[in-house]
């Protein structure tokens, strides 16, 4: 009886806890943006839902869209696989975007009263610490 009560009491407190850490990562946001002098492309995902804006003075407001469940759990899955602390240091491959060859990239990840930025990178070539997050991200801006 005693095996059976540590038993279930274990499952529960386990059970407990892995909803908690899921509500708090539905709490993040997460901004992901892209521009240079003719592109501009801001990504912000929170709770299910994300918003797209290609206008750089933020004159037309994003529209939420829903987020599907398949991709938000795809989405928890590559969030929980970053360390958030070593986000600024994590440099990206390539550096087209010195030279016009890409646009400059970066991302910003507001996280339990924290915020977390990265450093700039290539649009579409991410670190690799980050890159499973950012191509999530990225695809819902493609259109459907």
């Amino acid at each position: 009886m005693k095996l059976f009560s540590l038993f279930f009491l274990t499952f529960f407190l386990a059970k407990s806890c892995n909803s908690e850490q899921k509500q708090d990562i539905e709490t993040a946001v997460i901004e992901y943006t892209a521009n240079t002098r003719g592109f501009f492309q801001k990504i912000v995902v929170q709770n299910q839902k994300f918003g797209i804006s290609k206008d750089r003075s933020n004159e037309n407001p994003t529209v939420d869209q829903k987020i599907s469940t398949a991709d938000w759990k795809k989405i928890i899955e590559a969030f929980q696989e970053v360390d958030l602390e070593g986000l600024p240091t994590y440099k990206g491959p390539t550096e087209k975007r010195f030279y016009d060859g890409a646009a400059i990239a970066n991302v910003k990840i507001t996280y339990q009263g924290k915020t977390y930025n990265s450093q700039a990178f290539d649009h579409n070539n991410p670190p690799v610490e980050i890159e499973k997050l950012i191509n999530r991200i990225t695809l819902l801006a493609l259109p459907q």
